[in-house]
C-alpha cells in the first residue's frame, strides 16, 4: 500500500515537472514570440524611418535639381530678352523705321535776336526842376494835348501848405462855432465832400490822392465862404478865407505847371535816348550805331524824377541785327511776324534795310501791337517769324525730285504708290506739302486721263522714307 502510495505520488510529482516544464517552455516561448514582434517592430521602425530618410534626401535632391533648372531657364530668358533687346536698338538705329504717317501740322522759320525799340517820343522838362515833381498824370496814362502831366514844387511850398492846413483848422472851428446853417448850397457841398471822402479811402494811387485833397479842400472853401457870408460872426470867416486865398494864390504863382505836347501815353521811363533813336534817324542807325549803344537786354529804363515824356501809342519800331539767309532776303514792305516775351505772334513790316560790310542786315520793322507793354523797354530779346505755314507735314527724305517735280511714295499694304506733291514751306527737317489742283496741273502740260488717274496725297497716308527707285516706278 505504501509502496502503491510512494509510486502514486512519484508518478504525480513527474507530471507535476512536466506540467511545469510545458508552462516554462510556453512562457519562454511567449517571451520570445513578444521579443520577436517586438524585434520585428523594430526593424520595421528601422526600416520606415530609413525610407523617410530616404524620401527626405530624394526630395531636397529634386528640390535642389527643380531650383537649379529654374535659374538655367530663368538665366536663358534674360539672355534672349537682352539679346532681343540689343537686335531691337540695332534695329531702330542701324535701319529706322521707313515710313511716315502723314499729319495736318504747321512749320515756321523763327530765329531769336535782341533789337532796339524806336518811337515817337518828346521829352517834357520845365525851368524848376530840381524843386521836385508832383506828378499829375500816372504812368501809361492817356492824356490829350494840353494836359496838365506834372508840376514842379514852388519855393517855399511846404511852409504856404503848412499855413494853409492851419488856417482850415480856424475856419472849421469857427463854423462849428457858429452852429448849422442850412442852405442848398452848403448841402450840396457838404453831401460832395461827404462822398468825395469815402472815395479816397479805396484809392491806392498818391496822384488821385493829392487830386481829390485838392477838390474837397475846394469845397470847403466855398462852404465857409458862404458860412461867413451868412453868419453873426461872418466878418471873422471872411478874414480867414481871404487869408487863405492869398496863400492859394502864392503857392500857385510858384508852381510850374508841364502840360502834354501831343496826344499819346504818358511815361516817366526816360533814358535820354528820346531824341537819338528817332523814327527821322532809320539810315544812320546801322550795327555800329547800335552796340555803341552799350545798352542791356530787357532791362528796365528807370523812373525819372525830372521829367517825363509823352509816347506814341499807336505803334513803334524795332531795330535788330542777323546774318541768316532769311534777313538777307528779305524786302522793304514783306509782312512778317515776332514773337515777344513768349506771348501772341504780332505782324511787322519792314521799314528799311542797311546792307552790313560784315555781311550782316540791319532791319527796321514797324508793329502796331502791344506798343504800351514796351515803353518801359529800350533793347529786348525776342524771335522773329519770317514765315509760317499749315497743311500736311512730311520729313524732307520722303519727298524725290525728279524732272524738276517732287513726289512721294504711299504704301498700302505692300502696295506702292507714286503721288505728286507740291511744297508750301520747307526748313532743315520737315516741308507742308499739298496736291495740285487741276489748274495747275493742266498748266505743267498734263492731260486730263492723267489728271484722272493721279492720286492726292491724304491725312494718315503711309509714306516712305527715302524710297527707292524701285517703290517711284
Amino acid at each position: 500500500m505504501k509502496k502503491n502510495n510512494k509510486r502514486e505520488n512519484h508518478r504525480l510529482n513527474n507530471k507535476k515537472k512536466k506540467t511545469m516544464q510545458k508552462e516554462n517552455i510556453s512562457t519562454k516561448k511567449a517571451e520570445y514570440d513578444v521579443l520577436g514582434l517586438e524585434t520585428k517592430r523594430k526593424v520595421n521602425n528601422n526600416v520606415e524611418e530609413e525610407d523617410v530618410k530616404n524620401y527626405k534626401l530624394q526630395e531636397e535632391k529634386e528640390s535642389k535639381s527643380g531650383k537649379k533648372n529654374k535659374i538655367v531657364v530663368l538665366t536663358i530668358a534674360l539672355i534672349l530678352i537682352f539679346i532681343y533687346i540689343i537686335y531691337l536698338l540695332y534695329k531702330i538705329f542701324a535701319n529706322p523705321t521707313n515710313t511716315f504717317i502723314v499729319s495736318n501740322g504747321e512749320l515756321s522759320q523763327e530765329e531769336t535776336t535782341v533789337g532796339y525799340i524806336i518811337r515817337e517820343e518828346t521829352a517834357i522838362k520845365g525851368q524848376n526842376y530840381k524843386n521836385g515833381m508832383v506828378k499829375i498824370k500816372n504812368e501809361g496814362e492817356k492824356v490829350a494835348k494840353g494836359d496838365s502831366v506834372f508840376r514842379y514844387y514852388s519855393s517855399g511850398e511846404n511852409d504856404l501848405k503848412q499855413k494853409i492846413e492851419d488856417i482850415d483848422g480856424k475856419i472849421q472851428e469857427a463854423m462849428e462855432k457858429e452852429g448849422s446853417i442850412f442852405t442848398g448850397d452848403i448841402k450840396l457841398l457838404e453831401s460832395q465832400i461827404e462822398k468825395n471822402l469815402n472815395y479816397v479811402y479805396s484809392l491806392n494811387s498818391m496822384q488821385e490822392i493829392e487830386e481829390y485833397k485838392k477838390n474837397i479842400n475846394a469845397d470847403i472853401t466855398k462852404k465857409a465862404k458862404i458860412s461867413g457870408e451868412l453868419s453873426p460872426a461872418g466878418s471873422y470867416l471872411k478874414e480867414l478865407i481871404e487869408e487863405r486865398s492869398k496863400y492859394e494864390e502864392q503857392l500857385n504863382a510858384g508852381s510850374e505847371y508841364i502840360t502834354a505836347t501831343q496826344t499819346g501815353i504818358v511815361s516817366y521811363r526816360v533814358d535820354g535816348l528820346e531824341d537819338v533813336l528817332t523814327p527821322d534817324s532809320f539810315s544812320n542807325i546801322d550795327k555800329e550805331f547800335l552796340e555803341n549803344l552799350n545798352l542791356k537786354t530787357g532791362q528796365t529804363v528807370a523812373s525819372n524824377e525830372e521829367m517825363g515824356k509823352i509816347v506814341n501809342n499807336y505803334y513803334c519800331y524795332i531795330v535788330f541785327n542777323l546774318q541768316s539767309e532769311e534777313a538777307k532776303n528779305a524786302k522793304i514792305n514783306d509782312t512778317i511776324k515776332i514773337r515777344v516775351q513768349n506771348k501772341d505772334e504780332t505782324k511787322a513790316v519792314i521799314q528799311n534795310k542797311i546792307e552790313e560790310d560784315d555781311g550782316s542786315v540791319t532791319i527796321t520793322i514797324k508793329i502796331e501791337k502791344n506798343v504800351e507793354e514796351l515803353i518801359s523797354y529800350r533793347k529786348i530779346s525776342f524771335d522773329v517769324i519770317w514765315w509760317s505755314a499749315k497743311g500736311y507735314r512730311i520729313p524732307n527724305e520722303s519727298i524725290k525730285e525728279i524732272d524738276n517735280l517732287n513726289y512721294v511714295v504711299r504704301n498700302r499694304g505692300g502696295y506702292y504708290t507714286k503721288i505728286l506733291v507740291k511744297i508750301l514751306k520747307q526748313n532743315d527737317e520737315y516741308s507742308i506739302v499739298e496736291s495740285y489742283d487741276t489748274d495747275e496741273l493742266k498748266e505743267m502740260g498734263y492731260t486730263t486721263t492723267q489728271i484722272y488717274n493721279m492720286r492726292n496725297i491724304s491725312i494718315y497716308d503711309e509714306i516712305v522714307l527715302n524710297p527707292t527707285e524701285e517703290q517711284l516706278k
